[in-house]
């Protein structure tokens, strides 16, 4: 059994210089985009993060300082991968937790309007875990029986989830091979941000953190309106602030 597709799907893996979606920057992305048909397309860049790579990072996915000083930075190639992934579905290996939000902050940044709200999201990673608990290349040789060459190569770990995916399919009959049966089975976040600074209680936006966690952001809006200035001061991934400005002129128009 294949995966059924009804929209195409692109499989992302960024390697960074660090894991603070706020703070760090992309050094490389590989997308590789599923068609309905089962045809493939690969796009691959490496990318000019603007700031130092940490050596602890270098260690980690092989990318130094020298091999991105002439890489164009993400903000020169923002359109090309928005026009890449346009009207996709999005997938890929703990994606929802960092490289979907990593993307998205880079878009911001780079000022190229960006959303993922309306695609279904893919973690590979979530049917991993609640089937075997494992990592990418154990789930590679478990599903695939194949060794994980170039671990921590953007393109190779792309590709590497979407066969693990393909597999899961064989394997697994009862989560489908359709996206949305995927995404049934493994349960949709309802994300408000992706660094889960709010999440939803019975559809009602509520802090996740701080001294309001668990209060709705509508009555903390109204009731103490600086903590808004407060937030968007502060060192907060851009899409929370993002959500938050939302949020806040939603509340204005029912005013």
């Amino acid at each position: 059994m294949k995966l059924n597709l009804t929209s195409p799907i692109a499989f992302i893996d960024l390697e960074t210089t660090g894991v603070n979606i706020s703070n760090d920057r992309i050094v490389e992305i590989a997308i590789v985009k599923i068609l309905t048909d089962g045809t493939r397309q690969v796009k691959r860049k490496l990318i000019n993060p603007q700031i130092p790579i940490p050596a602890g990072a270098s260690d980690v996915h092989g990318i130094t300082d020298e091999m991105v000083k002439d890489a164009p930075s993400f903000k020169q190639v923002a359109n090309e991968i928005k026009q890449f992934i346009e009207n996709c579905d999005l997938g890929g290996y703990n994606s929802n937790r960092f490289d979907i939000p990593m993307l998205i902050e880079e878009f911001l940044r780079a000022g190229v309007p960006f959303s993922a709200d309306g695609r279904k999201l893919v973690d590979v990673q979530k049917v991993f875990h609640m089937m075997e608990q494992r990592t990418l290349g154990a789930a590679y040789k478990f599903y695939c029986n194949k060794t994980l060459e170039d671990a921590h190569s953007a393109e190779a770990d792309a590709t590497a989830t979407w066969e693990v995916l393909e597999a899961q399919i064989e394997r697994y009959p009862q989560i489908g091979n359709t996206v949305e049966s995927i995404v049934k089975f493994t349960g949709e976040d309802d994300i408000v941000d992706f660094a889960r600074r709010f999440v939803k209680e019975n559809g009602v936006e509520v802090f996740n953190f701080g001294k309001h966690k668990g209060k709705p952001v509508v009555q903390v809006l109204k009731e103490e309106p600086q903590y808004y200035d407060w937030m968007m001061k502060g060192d907060f991934a851009m899409n929370t602030k993002q959500k938050l400005t939302e949020i806040l002129n939603r509340t204005l128009l029912k005013k």
